[in-house]
């Protein structure tokens, strides 16, 4: 069952087209995503000999999905049983797969690491191909009897996120970092570009303590621990 009614649904959607392209979008997906009755929901931007994490939120565990994206750009995502299928698809078409579809095709090591460790049981992903990026946005859920995703709505979510990401492709924020405050942006702009604590303070005219609990606020929001995590969801 679907954890909001159809007026809910309807309601977090209109949201999320009202904000297409906009910072305020991706707080607005997850919740649209939340409704579906999934545990984490990750998007990642995909090219032959690249990837980059654009969202990455799971419900219960923040840290998790920051771990999980870090781990699928560190090569993983070439051995995604998925990854022939979306970079052929046609332009401007979504479709969908489930973890049945592809538990064949898939090596263990890849299962293990994506679904077994972290109690992955299901997984929904819509293939989002448009004119200028192909997205994966997967729907997990980690109850074994859990309701499927309504493949509709999965859809509609591919193609919500593939709308969003092609018109926010202009900006020099990386996406992960829609969802932040303007000072936790400023923050995790800094730590990209190499400055310490003290200088992003400084650039801020705020105490370094303060930078330091800004810097805390967005890896807690952005589910990472670390320099590298960032790095890692950021493409950098």
């Amino acid at each position: 069952m679907l954890s909001g009614g159809m007026g809910s649904i309807a309601s977090h959607l209109d949201a999320c087209l009202a904000q297409l392209g906009k910072d305020a979008f991706l707080p607005l997906f997850a919740d649209f995503a939340e409704t579906l009755g999934v545990d984490q929901i990750m998007v990642f931007s995909i090219e032959r000999d690249s990837a980059r994490c654009l969202m990455s939120r799971h419900f219960g565990n923040a840290a998790m999905a920051g771990k999980l994206a870090a781990e699928y750009l560190d090569g993983w995502y070439r051995r995604d049983p998925l990854l022939p299928e979306l970079l052929s698809a046609p332009d401007n078409t979504v479709s969908l797969r489930r973890l049945d579809d592809i538990n064949a095709g898939m090596n263990e090591d890849y299962r293990r690491i994506f679904f077994e460790t972290p109690g992955m049981a299901a997984k929904t992903t819509a293939l989002a191909a448009g004119e200028s990026l192909r997205l994966f946005v997967s729907l997990y859920q980690t109850q074994a009897d859990a309701v499927p995703v309504d493949a509709d709505l999965a859809r509609l979510a591919g193609r919500l996120a593939l709308l969003h990401f092609e018109r926010a492709e202009e900006t020099d924020i990386p996406s992960p970092l829609a969802a932040l405050s303007e000072r936790e942006q400023s923050v995790c702009l800094g730590i990209l570009s190499g400055r310490k604590a003290e200088a992003i303070a400084a650039d801020l005219g705020v105490a370094t303590s303060t930078a330091i609990t800004y810097r805390k606020r967005a890896y807690a929001k952005l589910g990472v621990t670390s320099r590298a995590g960032l790095f890692a969801i950021c493409g950098k």
